[in-house]
């Protein structure tokens, strides 16, 4: 099975604290590392978890405000003064891209790597990245600015052929990757063994899905619906409902009611705000919905599906 993790570098809200960073996260799949959101300080954050920047291709901006995104110049320019070669691809909001490219201009004089940006503009869920056994899907929040959440999942495997029916049936080593896509089998004498026989199911295709930051969205449901792992905002506690209205972000039990609605595995909350010394109270609301429920912090690192 390959390796698919979510870790978490920041996940603090718009006002800085001592005890969180502000959002980032970094989504390892199979060796290749992806980036969602990059808030002031990520380029530390990324540095203590001891993540190679090498590996990091993708990333994921949801939304134009600051604690998603003032660390991103940053980033990429210390990238530039470690020479580095490999081309970064940044999918944000198409709103952002003006004042990005001014930045990128200004900040990073030096370019030894290539930076491409890939605008987000769509009112339903969009494909934005087909890769290495893995599609992520952008798909419409509902913030104070244009906002996305971010669907990551795995491609569907092959069959696993069975060791005992290769030797049984005397399966030549050419013809196996064909059993593993569905095809049946014809013997030396012409016996059609059915591929039922041959195979065992691939293992189910894991998923993981970033909200934040919004309001609790009806249609995010049904678009993420069975969701392994789902990082949804949870800025406020219900005592401050009235708050997250205006704001519009969400309350820990409102995240705890989307990850009810879409039938998802477990549920992280996220994007909490200064106001909390502790998150407990959240977390207590929230599990009264949705007992699977865990709050994030920095370091915490999760693995999709389990």
């Amino acid at each position: 099975m390959k390796n698919f993790e979510v870790a978490i570098l920041g996940c603090g809200s718009a006002k800085p604290t001592l005890r969180h960073a502000p959002s980032s996260q970094i989504v390892s799949y199979n060796s290749n590392l992806y980036m969602i959101d990059c808030g002031e300080g990520t380029q530390l954050q990324f540095l203590k978890n001891h993540f190679k920047d090498g590996k990091l291709r993708h990333i994921f901006i949801s939304h134009a405000h600051g604690d998603h995104c003032l660390g991103l110049v940053g980033l990429l320019s210390s990238f530039a003064l470690n020479s580095r070669c490999k081309e970064v691809c940044i999918h944000a909001p198409v709103e952002f891209e003006d004042i990005f490219r001014k930045q990128v201009d200004f900040y990073i004089y030096q370019h030894s790597y290539d930076i491409r940006f890939e605008a987000i503009d769509c009112d339903q869920p969009a494909l934005i990245l087909d890769e290495d056994g893995l599609t992520v899907t952008a798909f419409p929040l509902v913030h104070r600015i244009p906002c996305y959440g971010f669907l990551f999942r795995e491609k569907m495997g092959e069959s696993h052929i069975l060791p005992e029916c290769i030797l049984k049936y005397n399966i030549p080593w050419e013809v196996i990757p064909r059993i593993k896509s569905g095809s049946d089998f014809m013997t030396a004498d012409g016996q059609v063994i059915p591929n039922g026989v041959l195979t065992t199911p691939p293992l189910p295709a894991r998923s993981y899905a970033y909200c934040s930051d919004t309001i609790p969205v009806a249609a995010v449901a049904d678009w993420i619906e069975g969701v392994d792992l789902l990082y949804h905002d949870s800025t406020f506690s219900n005592s401050e409902t009235d708050i997250a209205e205006r704001t519009y972000h969400s309350t820990a039990e409102q995240a705890a009611q989307v990850a009810l609605r879409c039938k998802a595995g477990k549920l992280i909350l996220g994007h909490f705000s200064s106001r909390f010394l502790l998150e407990d109270e959240m977390l207590q609301e929230a599990m009264e919905f949705f007992p699977n429920t865990v709050l994030a912090t920095e370091g915490l690192t999760l693995r999709v599906g389990e």
